[in-house]
């Protein structure tokens, strides 16, 4: 049993670390594409705590508090610096309606289908995670949770049904690529003729500049820990989450924003920080499982069916909405799969509407949350 919060730490990072290099190595890629390496590390972290690898002593709960409120504002900033309104604004008014159809049309389906299932004040941090992470990505889930202090436990819940929905929604909207031109008859879209490029930023140009992307982000992270305390009306990780995200948006459109590496950086942070939470958390009552994973794919059947409501009202096309669902719910790692199924010049689309996502979950994540706890008071 390790007694040490030095060993704690290095113990937590080679958990994250293992799945990590195995995500990317050729002979494993396959069982990522249906159990993402956060899952894994959050699975296994928590076996090790349900283990007794760890001792729950005082100073290895400081330490975790200590490595997960600095963490976090850090990981924020670094993502965001991908983001380009600009950019996104340019995608003209056919995929802002789409894109802006898909954000929506999960926030009521999250709202609705909380309130129908009957869920409480216990479940509404879980599902406002969820609705962070199904409008930008696991990064906003954990920004969402830490701001309204969701237990790791209940985290465990979030990452689950995350992984076992966007399996099947992934599936699904692949499945429906040959149907588009029947889709567009039924819609009345006009044919799709766009292409863009990427999010606008040095991400794949140039060396990496880990040591100053790094040393930026740790102060954002000390600023932002500094300021949070002497903000009104909010908790202090809510203040600091949203300082993270204001500086992050700045720092887009500054030479921070133009360096590269700061997504490789800032995905090695969340890793950790997927590793940090599963070892505080417990195996008890996961019983509920089957009741949240029904209630995820409502929410996504909903969703649907608002979105070709959308679709009918706007005359937009399959594409269009699918590609703006699938930025939404599976982020970077997979819209551009499902756009290039179209046609590749239309990747580009699909990067710009999930990097949007990295901004619109925090916020988004955030507001579903405050009516969850509206409902359930």
């Amino acid at each position: 049993m390790i007694g040490s919060p030095l060993l704690y730490l290095l113990s937590v990072a080679l958990i994250a670390a293992l799945f990590g290099i195995a995500e990317r190595m050729g002979k494993a890629r396959f069982l990522f594409d249906y159990l993402p390496a956060v899952v894994l590390i959050y699975a296994a972290a928590m076996a090790a705590s349900q283990l007794g690898l760890w001792e729950r002593t005082p100073a290895i709960a400081a330490v975790y508090k200590t490595a997960k409120n600095n963490l976090l504002p850090a990981m924020l900033f670094l993502m965001l610096l991908q983001v380009d309104l600009r950019r996104f604004l340019k995608l003209g008014p056919k995929l802002l309606a789409a894109y802006a159809a898909a954000t929506l049309s999960i926030m009521a389906a999250f709202v609705a289908v909380f309130f129908l299932f009957g869920f409480g004040q216990k479940e509404a941090g879980l599902f406002a995670a969820l609705a962070g992470s199904w409008m930008g990505g696991t990064a906003n889930m954990v920004a969402v949770g830490s701001a309204m202090h969701v237990s790791e436990t209940m985290m465990g819940y979030a990452l689950v049904v995350d992984a076992v929905c966007y399996t099947f929604w992934v599936m699904l909207l692949l499945a429906l690529v040959p149907l588009a031109g029947r889709f567009a008859r039924w819609s009345g879209a006009a044919s799709l003729q766009q292409s863009a490029s990427g999010p606008g930023c040095a991400c794949t140009i140039g060396p990496r500049r880990y040591w100053l992307l790094l040393g930026a982000a740790l102060f954002v992270a000390l600023f932002s820990q500094w300021l949070a305390p002497h903000l009104p009306g909010l908790g202090i990780t809510t203040w600091s989450v949203l300082i993270a995200t204001f500086l992050g948006i700045a720092g887009a459109y500054t030479p921070l924003g133009r360096l590269n590496g700061s997504q490789e950086l800032a995905g090695t942070m969340l890793l950790l920080l997927v590793a940090l939470i599963g070892s505080r958390a417990q195996f008890s009552d996961f019983g509920d499982i089957p009741r949240y994973v029904a209630a995820g794919f409502a929410i996504l059947a909903l969703h649907g069916a608002l979105l070709l409501l959308a679709a009918k009202r706007f005359r937009l096309d399959l594409f269009s909405i699918g590609v703006a669902s699938l930025a939404n719910i599976g982020g970077v790692a997979s819209a551009p799969i499902l756009a290039s199924a179209y046609h590749r010049s239309l990747v580009g689309i699909a990067v710009l509407m999930a990097v949007m996502g990295y901004l619109v979950g925090t916020f988004g994540g955030l507001a579903v949350g405050w009516l969850l706890l509206k409902i359930a008071a």
